[in-house]
């Protein structure tokens, strides 16, 4: 018997699976690090992917 796989993940359509990126200020600090903040994907709150809906469209309860 084959091992059974999981469905694959849905990609969020906002960040397309880039859910986060590290972004320069400018400048460095005084270790000559440069200092970056990261963003997240508002969406999927930095996950990259998007939550399965249980409901199908158009299906009657």
């Amino acid at each position: 018997m084959t091992p059974r796989t999981r469905p694959p993940s849905c990609i969020c359509p906002n960040c397309n699976g880039f859910a986060s990126a590290a972004i320069t200020l400018g400048g460095r600090d005084r270790h000559g690090h440069l200092r970056t903040i990261t963003a997240n994907c508002p969406a999927c709150h930095g996950t990259g992917t998007a939550r399965r809906s249980t409901a199908r469209e158009g299906a009657r309860a």
